[in-house]
């Protein structure tokens, strides 16, 4: 008897990888929110790192969630 093994959807892993990178993106700007720190460029103070670090969380938790129980023959 042979055992082929369940694939899981690419949008898992997509998933995690957003969740991953959105992660760290967020954390890195919530420290140099707390720390006082950031660049000398035009639009740093609308803090594009938590905006973006945000949307990635949530964009991961999404398509992890959503694609968590899909397995593929």
């Amino acid at each position: 008897m042979t055992h082929t093994p369940k694939m899981r959807s690419i949008w898992y892993f997509v998933g995690l990888v957003l969740l991953t990178m959105g992660g760290l993106v967020f954390l890195a700007a919530v420290i140099d929110y707390i720390g006082g720190t950031y660049g000398n460029t035009v639009l740093a103070e609308t803090r594009p790192g938590l905006w973006w670090g945000g949307i990635m969380l949530i964009a991961g938790v999404i398509f992890f969630v959503k694609n968590r129980n899909s397995v593929h023959d």
